[in-house]
């Protein structure tokens, strides 16, 4: 992923180099508040993959593509974390059809 990443212009040596700096930061700071490993795997997994899921609108076959597995295995895994999708999407949704005013227009046919 890193080489895709680096071939396409979006991951330079330097843009690496500062991520990995934060990222040992980050961890030395879990680490010296007494975090468990467990703990610390399933948050970052967790905000990783909501991170993608809002770039993407909350559209998981998108976020699954850009995470490189399976939308079955992402929806398993948002299902096992607790991740509510529905916050994520923007823009109002129709609502149900029992929610809908009932129209008693009849169309005209010609």
């Amino acid at each position: 992923m890193d080489r895709d990443l680096f071939q396409q212009g979006r991951w330079s040596p330097r843009k690496r180099d500062t991520v990995r700096d934060q990222l040992e930061a980050l961890i030395m700071q879990m680490y010296k508040s007494n975090i468990l490993y467990g703990e610390a795997v399933r948050e970052f997994k967790k905000k990783f993959i909501i991170t993608v899921l809002q770039e993407n609108k909350g559209n998981q076959c998108r976020a699954a593509r850009e995470l490189g597995m399976h939308r079955n295995t992402l929806s398993r895994t948002i299902s096992e974390l607790k991740i509510d999708v529905r916050q994520l999407r923007d823009g109002v949704r129709r609502p149900p059809r029992s929610a809908r005013p009932v129209s008693y227009e009849k169309k005209v046919v010609r």
